[in-house]
């Protein structure tokens, strides 16, 4: 039986803007003399409360914006591909931003990376053209969240999966995987409610590694919570709670259930975006 459960506190998905951000986009285009720049960011997101910058806590576009104020001397503001949650990682995050910066790409690489915390790393500097957006030119994200399976999870490992030493049907987890290929409504694997919860998904799929499942997913967009109530939902279906027929039924019921619990943020990774 699906039993339904009311959403967490609505919240914006990864790909959705704010409005601080539209005013401040707005305010950037009467200044086009200033130069584009991409990054690209990996970092270990544990002790962060995400991306996003919020007031009284440490987040990563807080470290950079504020790191990036000191080298420019002027406020700057990141924008990003997506908004990553507290705990989650990041292997090739994409943020931009535009400023009068008189160092070259290699001079600014340098400087960043001997500024910012050994846990947030810049891995390119790119000046881009005046069109380039992190979030908008996006065509496509991908992340990825590992799974322990192995009855021990080495201390180097914990940070960044999730163990579960239990029973698992990893074919039929498999198999559901590929249930997620779709454009659809995906409201029941996400918290909050969305103007627009239409997402594409290309790419989804679940691959066991020796004593470790794999799971990538590559989609257009992503609501908030939607790769880790995927996750939730697969593991559902190994302990066999759910069968792989009733993915349907969640995605025709457009509400969280019982039956998509989220999986701990610190297995999932964002890969890469793809422009």
């Amino acid at each position: 039986m699906i039993h339904n459960i009311n959403p967490e506190e609505p919240a914006l998905a990864d790909d959705e803007p704010d409005l601080i951000e539209k005013t401040q986009e707005s305010q950037l285009l009467d200044l086009p003399l200033l130069e584009n720049f991409k990054l690209t960011i990996s970092y270990d997101g544990t002790d962060y409360h995400g991306w996003q910058r919020q007031p009284n806590r440490v987040t990563i576009q807080g470290k950079l914006e504020d790191v990036l104020m000191r080298i420019m001397g002027e406020k700057i503001n990141l924008q990003a591909a997506g908004r990553t949650d507290a705990g989650v990682h990041a292997l090739g995050q994409v943020a931009n931003f535009r400023a009068n910066c008189r160092l070259s790409e290699a001079e600014l690489l340098r400087a960043l990376n001997a500024m910012l915390p050994f846990d947030i790393r810049i891995l390119k500097v790119e000046k881009v053209g005046p069109s380039f957006h992190a979030r908008k030119s996006a065509r496509s994200k991908v992340y990825r969240y590992r799974i322990k399976i192995s009855p021990i999870i080495s201390p180097f490992d914990y940070r960044y999966v999730l163990h579960y030493p239990y029973p698992l049907d990893i074919q039929t987890m498999e198999d559901a995987a590929k249930r997620f290929e779709r454009e659809a409504d995906f409201s029941a694997f996400s918290s909050g409610d969305y103007p627009n919860p239409v997402r594409k998904v290309l790419s989804s799929r679940l691959e066991h590694c020796g004593d470790e499942l794999v799971y990538t997913v590559e989609a257009n967009g992503f609501l908030r919570y939607m790769v880790r109530t995927i996750v939730g939902t697969l593991i559902m279906t190994g302990r066999g709670r759910l069968k792989p027929d009733d993915i349907d039924l969640l995605f025709e019921q457009r509400k969280r259930t019982l039956s998509s619990p989220s999986a701990p943020a610190r297995g999932l990774c964002l890969v890469r975006v793809n422009y």
